[in-house]
């Protein structure tokens, strides 16, 4: 059960701030980073993955220090963003490269495993310059794999994966977390964020904008209207109802959908009111839906912010 932990970390290049005062917590299981491009995400994993130090600030596995640590580096996989590999190898080579760079005692085995894992058995024998970019991607993901670390590093991971593969993978790194692996993956396919990550990280301009549960985050912001979808048996009676309390600021039949669309300033007193208001007039409610609560509205607000 291993945590990384960031503690007031900034990282700049010259004049340009990339990583600035981050303070997280990357536990076991699934977390998603989430931030614009340029937000320094990819900074901050190859800060976890010891390929960069800190400007000030520590990154700690279970309280050693990260960086110039080859005790922490045996327990770290990573798969970077970047496209730069040897190609002149082939995938098997490749990852037996690795696993041989971390002394283990049978590293063609330990290749094999990996390759396995990843479903790249009947290409592992090309040469990696003949390979797709979903291909390479998974090559990298088995070479990360070959040491069977407790951390897991994945920077755009599904980048250039058809439908199966994204598939494959995901359910992979399901598994992982599952399994009390920390896993952290960065995407810009929210998606896939919204259905791996138990945890999101969201950084905005290099800074640390938002942690937890997407949903959590989205109650927390009291500046936001809630909207939601109401379908009732007297949507003209339930609408009178609620814009006579000070919990709404406004609704508006949708016609097309039969439903009334309801915004909420108040959202743990609209919670309350609306099946009182429902239990009191005798009005059956078909269905409360929330219209902007999944991850992608969240992203949107906190970039904005």
């Amino acid at each position: 059960m291993t945590t990384i932990a960031i503690d007031n970390v900034s990282r700049w290049f010259g004049n340009v701030v990339a990583v600035n005062d981050v303070t997280m917590i990357i536990s076991p299981g699934v977390t998603g980073l989430l931030g614009p491009n340029g937000a320094g995400k990819s900074t901050l994993i190859n800060m976890m993955g010891g390929f960069l130090a800190p400007s000030t600030g520590t990154v700690t596995l279970d309280g050693a220090t990260i960086w110039r640590n080859e005790g922490a580096y045996r327990h770290i996989g990573i798969v970077p963003e970047r496209e730069a590999m040897y190609d002149f190898l082939t995938g098997a080579e490749f990852v037996r490269a690795n696993a041989e760079l971390h002394g283990l005692s049978d590293p063609g085995a330990a290749a094999k495993k990996a390759l396995a894992t990843v479903e790249m058995e009947y290409a592992q024998d090309r040469r990696i310059d003949t390979y797709s970019k979903g291909m390479r991607q998974r090559v990298k993901m088995a070479s990360a794999l070959v040491h069977e670390p407790s951390v897991l590093l994945l920077d755009e991971p599904f980048n250039g994966m058809d439908p199966r593969q994204r598939l494959q993978l995901m359910g992979l790194l399901r598994q992982m977390g599952v399994d009390g692996r920390t896993v952290l993956f960065s995407s810009h396919i929210l998606e896939e964020v919204e259905q791996l990550a138990h945890h999101i990280e969201v950084i905005v301009a290099g800074r640390h904008a938002a942690s937890g549960d997407f949903r959590k985050i989205r109650r927390l912001m009291t500046d936001r209207p809630h909207r939601y979808l109401v379908r009732s048996s007297d949507d003209r009676t339930l609408a009178s109802a609620l814009i006579a309390d000070g919990s709404t600021t406004g609704l508006e039949f949708d016609i097309h959908d039969k439903a009334l669309r309801i915004q909420a300033v108040d959202f743990m007193r609209f919670t309350e009111l609306l099946p009182r208001i429902a239990r009191e007039h005798g009005i059956r409610l078909y269905e409360v839906s929330p219209s902007d609560e999944s991850l992608e509205s969240v992203f949107s607000y906190l970039i904005a912010a």
